[in-house]
């Protein structure tokens, strides 16, 4: 069966490469060398360069306002739920850019006025051939982002951070030059990162999250202390399996925290933006907790109280069984490769993954909104009819766990192309 959306779906859709904003806390400031920084040559092994058009964003969140064809934060802003910090903050997420060549190396050249304390992060991140994001990573011109693999598709976010007094930062122009290492063999590993991590409730509820997501009660994503894995609002492009005493839940990143905003512990030591002198799978707050590591502070000097490596937003704290803060076993999907998998873009909002291909199945996982899945197989299983379109085809998701109608894979063929049979 061939399933044909109609164009006037009341299914709500997002457009594709449209991703929510995010305001992120406690971020290093960057750096506006007075004189020249280290040069990359972008016609080395083929580079190229774009100018970003800041007045063409994707999406933002905070208090953001346009100067002409810049951008500049006003005095007040929301600041990230889990960080708990009180400082003016705002994010620009720009729309992906389509490249004619491969690359891995991006290089910042910004132009932007930050007053003292205040500052001013510029994130990228790119998509591969397979349709899978990098994680994110911080560029600067004397410190370009080396992603993990060669991309044909970057993205870059601005964030916005206000000085201690107030100041506002403003950005007038953005111009990023790319090019592709000599070396570019880099891979993920075929297993995704598992280990055992302290888990906090969240709660927070009214609060803003790192991605604008406003937090509602039973509401159900994660916080980790670094924004390399933040997932755009509405997105679960960066998601956890989190296992506690009773079940486990996939959920998305929506958040920064708890306790330290620039620890990715669940990248191997050599690429880990801080604390590289820990071993991977080990936050840098159960270090200082239990070890007195840091001198038993995190990031910020502040004393380490809990040895939190993950915050759970309510449903899905007392989903996975804990009702105190306690040891859970966290998976994070997006650092490995699994079995072959093929990605597709979905529609529709609040679409659930079954454990089974049948809607009477346990739900496993739900896609708030249109987001990018991996694929691996895909069977017959049960009819499904919605918006006036049927479809028996199922969809396994390995990130997730469970299946996902095809009726909400963004393709015209009911049946994937390419896609083996489980």
């Amino acid at each position: 069966m061939r399933r044909t959306r109609r164009p006037d779906s009341p299914v709500t859709r997002i457009r594709r490469g449209q991703a929510a904003a995010v305001s992120l806390s406690a971020l290093v400031a960057l750096t506006l060398a007075s004189g020249p920084a280290a040069a990359r040559d972008d016609t080395r092994l083929g580079g190229i360069s774009w100018e970003a058009d800041l007045s063409a964003s994707a999406t933002e969140a905070g208090d953001v306002s346009r100067t002409g064809s810049g951008i500049r934060l006003q005095n007040s802003g929301p600041a990230p739920a889990s960080s708990r910090s009180g400082r003016g903050q705002g994010t620009v997420l720009l729309p992906p850019h389509a490249l004619d060549r491969a690359v891995d190396v991006i290089t910042p050249d910004l132009d932007a006025t930050v007053p003292t304390g205040a500052q001013v992060v510029v994130d990228v991140r790119g998509r591969d051939g397979l349709g899978r994001w990098t994680e994110w990573r911080e560029a600067r011109k004397d410190s370009p982002a080396l992603l993990p693999r060669a991309v044909t598709l970057v993205q870059t976010r601005i964030t916005l951070v206000s000085g201690t007094d107030g100041a506002a930062p403003a950005v007038s122009n953005l111009r990023l030059s790319a090019v592709l290492e000599a070396d570019p063999e880099k891979s993920l590993a075929a297993e995704a990162l598992t280990a055992s991590v302290y888990a906090t409730r969240e709660g927070l509820v009214g609060g803003t999250t790192a991605n604008g997501h406003v937090i509602v009660p039973n509401d159900h994503f994660v916080a980790l202390p670094s924004r390399r894995g933040l997932s755009p609002k509405g997105s679960g492009q960066y998601s956890v399996r989190v296992c506690g005493p009773t079940r486990c839940e996939t959920a998305p990143v929506w958040d920064v925290g708890p306790w330290n905003t620039r620890d990715d512990y669940w990248n191997p030591s050599s690429v880990r933006e801080t604390f590289k002198d820990l071993p991977q799978g080990r936050p840098e707050a159960q270090a200082a907790y239990q070890n007195g590591y840091n001198g038993g502070l995190d990031g910020s000097g502040r004393r380490v109280l809990n040895p939190a490596g993950i915050d759970l937003a309510d449903g899905t704290f007392y989903n996975v069984g804990l009702n105190n803060n306690g040891w859970v076993t966290v998976t994070y999907l997006w650092t490995g490769t699994g079995a072959p998998t093929t990605s597709f873009p979905t529609w529709g909002t609040a679409v659930n993954i079954r454990q089974q291909p049948t809607s009477a199945s346990t739900r496993v996982a739900q896609l708030p909104g249109p987001t990018t899945v991996r694929v691996q197989c895909q069977v017959h299983g049960q009819l499904v009819e919605a918006d006036g379109h049927s479809n028996d085809a199922w969809s396994y998701l390995p990130d997730y766990g469970g299946y996902i109608s095809n009726i909400f894979i963004d393709v015209a063929d009911s049946w994937l192309p390419g896609v083996p049979n489980c």
